[in-house]
């Protein structure tokens, strides 16, 4: 028997538990990327949610913005099955997408069109550079003139700013002490292991562990490497347009 509407859902709150437990920025900076999307765009948009995951920022889209439609593109079947489950098309205006972002042609997955946004959160630290320019170039070619990237992430401070790198290292130290102490520090590993063992996972996890070996190695590209990847790419106004030291949200306009 498939699991039900109301397993994916519990599966879904669980997935959000365990990532609230750690980033304490998690909520203000999705408020702060549906403000700027609700500045920039129309009210009708079609936006891209890369590395989506089981679709916690599509979801908060389609919430706020009733003529927004969102395509989540992710490459893991465990989230996907869980935001499919939880979530469905949310009447066709939620589309999920398979595809790897670290790989050339990646694109060739999504709907035909361009796009009004492409936006990401706790995501793209993962690719590497030439990944992360790769990734701006095709979102260069994808989205319309005027449209918008938004990528709320860690961002550090490169070695170029050792004494700012310095600072956010030292401030981190002591909120990740705190957070330990609170909520223990392993929520994100003690969930993919609590999620291995549940029986109605399992097929998606059979088709996960052959991926595992591709997972790309984390990136960790410094703030001033994603700005001139995306300049280079032909945005434009790029820059931070929040931030809580390392963690920021990115904006460029094609």
């Amino acid at each position: 028997m498939a699991p039900s509407r109301a397993l994916w859902r519990a599966w879904y709150r669980s997935w959000e538990e365990q990532q609230e437990a750690y980033n304490r920025n998690r909520e203000r900076r999705f408020s702060a990327m549906l403000d700027v999307l609700g500045a920039s765009l129309p009210s009708r948009f079609t936006a891209l949610d890369l590395g989506c995951g089981p679709g916690s920022l599509s979801v908060r889209i389609l919430r706020r913005f009733p003529g927004a439609r969102v395509i989540a593109v992710d490459h893991d079947p465990v989230v996907l099955g869980i935001g499919r489950g939880a979530h469905g098309n949310v009447g066709g205006r939620l589309r999920w997408v398979d595809t790897d972002l670290g790989r050339a042609g990646w694109d060739r997955a999504l709907p035909p069109g361009r796009f009004d946004a492409a936006v990401s959160t706790t995501a793209l630290h993962w690719l590497d550079r030439r990944s992360l320019a790769r990734l701006y170039r095709d979102l260069g070619r994808g989205l319309r003139r005027g449209g918008i990237v938004l990528n709320g992430d860690r961002m550090a401070w490169g070695d170029d700013r050792p004494g700012l790198a310095l600072l956010a290292e030292r401030v981190r130290s002591v909120r990740h002490l705190e957070t330990r102490r609170r909520t223990g520090w392993g929520a994100w590993r003690a969930w993919w292991a609590h999620a291995g063992r549940a029986p109605e996972l399992r097929p998606l996890f059979a088709l996960r562990d052959p991926r595992a070996g591709r997972h790309p190695r984390h990136g960790d590209v410094p703030l001033r490497g994603h700005v001139g990847a995306l300049r280079r790419a032909g945005f434009r106004d790029v820059d931070v347009v929040w931030r809580d030291l390392e963690d920021g949200i990115l904006y460029a306009r094609r």
